[in-house]
């Protein structure tokens, strides 16, 4: 006698493999360069980023004010665009005030605690630049705060059960203290990747807060291929990056 339940949960199994191995070799084909390289060359590109001029930012514009809603939002892109670029808003409130919140996101040496423990997410090297001090925080006060022309070397697993690991390379472009820092990728699974965390004293329930708003803009590339790609596995796994980032983090500031 068949057993019909059985075989709905392999054909189960076997689209989510295959799902996820579709998603991981397509970023891995955009990595430029593949898996992780050795640590001599990955010395010679942290070198090489480094001799290139910081890309001071233009003076920011204050944010908006923020919605009350702590939930994470995608919202694609409403302003026109030759590029097929994705836009996508993470708004997160904790009960903790901005100093501490922007003194935690703002050291590298934090990332890969935010990041989901199946990626194995790796700091490897760091060329950090410090920011100016300011009237209203002191850099000697947090030494490990990255500022602009800062490098970040990171490496990641594509599949949990395999050694493969993928390169990230970003560079800092903007920061104000305990307003806003911005990073975009020099090297890694996407084409164009802007990435920039807002951080705004909030009051909820009477209670004093931070609400962090990353805001990210980024293109896959591939064409038409990578808009199908985007849709279906890129933008769903950046939302489950942040949502379970948003459980761990008050835990990680406390």
């Amino acid at each position: 006698m068949v057993n019909h339940d059985d075989d709905h949960k392999m054909l189960g199994l076997r689209f989510w493999f295959l799902r996820h191995l579709f998603a991981h070799i397509f970023l891995a084909l955009r990595a430029h360069g593949g898996f992780s390289c050795g640590k001599q060359q990955q010395r010679q590109e942290l070198h090489a980023f480094a001799r290139r001029r910081p890309t001071e930012s233009k003076p920011s514009q204050r944010a908006p004010s923020v919605a009350n809603s702590t939930r994470a939002s995608y919202t694609p892109s409403a302003r026109p665009s030759k590029r097929l670029s994705t836009h996508l808003q993470f708004d997160d409130w904790v009960p903790f005030p901005v100093a501490r919140v922007f003194a935690f996101f703002s050291n590298p040496e934090n990332l890969p605690r935010i990041m989901p423990p199946a990626t194995e997410t790796r700091l490897d090297q760091l060329h950090l630049v410090s920011p100016k001090s300011s009237q209203d925080q002191d850099a000697i006060a947090f030494p490990q705060a990255a500022g602009i022309g800062t490098i970040i070397v990171t490496s990641f697993r594509l599949f949990p059960l395999f050694r493969l690991r993928a390169p990230w390379i970003a560079r800092i472009t903007e920061f104000e203290w305990n307003h806003h820092f911005a990073d975009v990728q020099e090297r890694g699974p996407f084409k164009r990747w802007h990435h920039r965390h807002e951080f705004r004293a909030q009051t909820r329930n009477g209670i004093s807060g931070t609400l962090v708003r990353d805001v990210i803009e980024y293109e896959v590339g591939f064409g038409p291929l990578g808009t199908v790609a985007n849709s279906l596995f890129v933008a769903p796994q950046i939302r489950r990056t942040f949502a379970q980032r948003q459980q761990k983090l008050p835990q990680l500031l406390s």
